[in-house]
């Protein structure tokens, strides 16, 4: 909820109230508030009137993480720190999520890295309290008192929901303002449980989209709407029934003995309550019965041909015929649909920084100006369907999958080019790569790989099929598919693989006229609802009727949502992912399949559908199954051999940013810092963590 997308007219004259007022709990305490500020008139000329108000409300957002910030100096540890992402860099340096993984942030560093945000998340909170307090200073109308009070509910749920993802359990300050330098046991706050915490907030959101708009203008894309807030309530109430938070053998083994020191109540709940899913069914159900949100498509496109479909694959939903299959997904990312313009983003912002950490995945410096580093792991490419929606190792004959069980012969590689949707396989692509789901295509860069980088306007830095097995990481030597020398040793992509979703066939880093696209990033968006929908119905063994507030906003009774466990309604949402992509969807088997068996498949799309997006850090915690997914390290293709070698079977990757990975179950949750525990009484530290 960065400011200058949300209110950029006003970033010019918040300047002065952000001198005055932004900074205040940089040296102390964050709930001390000593030396708050110097000129107590200048403070209170904020509440005389509308547009000042409104401009110290927009301030506060500067303080937010910026969500798109995943990568490289991330604001959460985020893919880097999870099974579907590696890098070879200095993770010190630069892929903190990475450093997280290797067990070198704890609670006495953590205030030096970006992904603590323990005491900027209070101060907007504080912020928060103030404009709530005070409002009524400003002889605001109607109309403006709905806009200061809903969107500053907004942002203070915002600011608990943060906390909430990084930390568990926080503090809840309610609307309390802490008075200046009173004695310390006037801030002697404890943490409440997490079920208090995320009732709270969700109960904030709820204030705050009775007063927010439904419909926001493209003009204002990147300030939260309405269904941000209910999208934001079914997320945290699908991890509130997730296993790791609601009594199962997860919440017993990670928080058993977790207990609040004042009162010995526990932190995150032993006893198992089947209706949190169905209230995060009933929460995914209300942004569904909006109506005002729609997965992704791109209509085909006669002067780009579609790839066809399979013959086995019948996709009855009329939204889903007729569109191109690959486009449909990849254009959300690579910046070729506008933000604004996308029905599928719930809630999103442009992002430089997706823009510019493109270069990352870009091949080598010396002949396309990237770093090579930014790298998908073999778990998440073996995770992707045949282009039919088959599993690899149930391949059919029409769309085999060939790998090589012995010598790698020139049988296992591709002999024609393929085209499709802009998109172009070259001859020599090994078979692993070959018929795979259009998701794969858009993610994944391989060996062989066409990189068009069609802004360049110098031919030799354009237009290659980059061969990573053509690279020799003897002595360092690195070498890339043109034969130029790598400058950085730790320049290379170091599972064979890089991420390319975020990459426009236009995007280039080298050579004359060399230029990228801006850049779109999905907060939350639709395929995360319809998802959540289908994976809390399987968990439900009878029928719920659960109250919320209306979508209708304002003051409109509360709307029953009646949710059970029905195989068609979990269909009907389910197959909606995988129909855009050209997959079918659940089988009559799958259907009727245990809950188990259902639940992994679900997961398995959770893993491919948000790939790289930052959702998998949370979802295999809120699973319970951290440390399950991180056992077997990172895997990767044989750099350094020749093609003959390469492509043999997948290997762990010789690198001690894979060997030396920590898998700790104190790290399903971030330490808080430790000089903030020892300075407040009733502060308990994460379990695990040193206090």
């Amino acid at each position: 909820m960065k400011k200058d997308i949300l209110f950029k007219p006003f970033r010019a004259l918040f300047l002065a109230f952000a001198l005055l007022f932004g900074i205040c709990f940089s040296s102390c305490n964050f709930l001390r508030v000593d030396d708050y500020f110097d000129d107590t008139m200048k403070f209170d000329s904020i509440f005389t009137k509308y547009d000042y108000l409104v401009q110290y409300m927009w301030g506060t957002t500067d303080q937010f993480p910026d969500e798109s910030r995943i990568y490289i100096k991330p604001t959460s540890p985020g893919p880097l720190a999870t099974d579907e992402m590696f890098t070879s860099f200095q993770a010190k340096d630069g892929p903190h999520g990475l450093y997280y993984a290797l067990g070198g942030i704890n609670a006495d560093n953590i205030g030096s890295y970006d992904i603590n945000i323990w005491g900027k998340m209070y101060q907007i909170i504080r912020k928060c309290n103030n404009i709530l307090t005070r409002k009524n200073e400003a002889g605001l109308t109607a109309v403006q008192d709905e806009e200061i009070t809903g969107y500053t509910h907004m942002i203070r749920g915002y600011a608990y929901y943060n906390l909430i993802q990084a930390y568990g359990p926080c503090i809840i300050l309610g609307d309390n303002i802490l008075p200046n330098n009173e004695q310390p046991a006037a801030y002697n706050y404890s943490r409440s449980t997490y079920d208090e915490c995320v009732d709270y907030c969700c109960n904030e959101l709820e204030l705050a989209a009775k007063y927010i708009p439904k419909d926001l203008t493209s003009n204002f894309f990147g300030r939260p709407s309405r269904g941000a807030a209910f999208a934001l309530i079914a997320r945290l109430r699908l991890q509130q029934a997730s296993p790791l938070y609601n009594g199962g053998q997860a919440a017993r083994t990670t928080f058993g003995t977790w207990k609040r020191s004042e009162d010995g109540a526990y932190y995150v709940s032993q006893t198992y309550d089947e209706s949190r899913w169905a209230v995060a069914a009933a929460a995914c159900k209300r942004v569904i019965k909006m109506g005002k949100y729609k997965l992704h498509t791109v209509l085909e496109d006669p002067s780009m041909p579609a790839r066809a479909l399979p013959s086995s694959v019948d996709i009855t939903n009329p939204d889903f015929k007729n569109i191109d299959y690959y486009r449909s997904y990849s254009e959300m990312f690579t910046g070729e649909t506008l933000g604004s313009k996308n029905p599928e983003f719930i809630w999103g912002k442009e992002s430089s920084e997706m823009r510019e950490k493109t270069q990352h995945s870009f091949p080598n410096e010396d002949y396309m100006g990237g770093y090579n580093g930014l790298c998908i792991t073999q778990k998440l490419v073996d995770a992707y369907y045949m282009v039919d929606g088959r599993d690899k190792n149930n391949a059919s004959d029409e769309y085999p999958y060939h790998v090589a069980s012995g010598a790698v012969t020139d049988d296992y590689f591709s002999t024609n080019v393929e085209e499709f949707s802009g998109y172009k396989i070259p001859v020599g692509v090994y078979g692993m790569y070959l018929n795979r789901e259009n998701r794969f295509y858009a993610t994944v860069g391989f060996s062989g790989r066409y990189w068009a980088a069609n802004t360049c306007t110098e031919g030799m830095y354009k237009n290659y099929n980059v061969w990573y097995h053509q690279m020799s990481t003897g002595g360092r030597d690195l070498f890339s598919g043109k034969g130029a020398a790598v400058r950085n040793p730790l320049d290379y992509p170091s599972t064979g693989y890089v991420l390319t979703k975020w990459i426009h066939a236009d995007d280039a880093w080298k050579g004359n006229a060399a230029s990228r696209i801006d850049k779109f990033y999905p907060i939350i968006r639709y395929a995360e609802i319809l998802l959540g929908y289908a994976e809390a119905l399987n968990h439900l063994t009878r029928s719920y009727t659960v109250e919320l507030p209306s979508v209708g906003g304002g003051n409109q009774p509360a709307e029953s949502y009646t949710v059970d466990h029905n195989p068609s309604e979990i269909k009907i949402h389910f197959d909606q992912i995988r129909n855009r992509v050209g997959l079918p969807g659940l089988t009559p088997e799958e259907m009727g399949a245990d809950e188990t068996t259902l639940d992994n498949i679900i997961k398995r799309e959770y893993m491919i559908e948000f790939a790289c997006e930052n959702r998998r850090y949370y979802d295999v915690r809120r699973w319970g199954m951290y440390e399950e997914t991180e056992k077997n390290g990172i895997y990767g293709m044989h750099l350094g051999e020749e093609k003959s070698g390469y492509y043999q079977t997948p290997i762990p990757v010789n690198q001690a940013n894979n060997r030396n990975r920590v898998i700790d179950r104190k790290m399903i949750l971030l330490p808080l810092p430790k000089s903030e525990v020892r300075r407040v009484e009733h502060l308990d530290q994460n379990p695990g963590w040193e206090s």
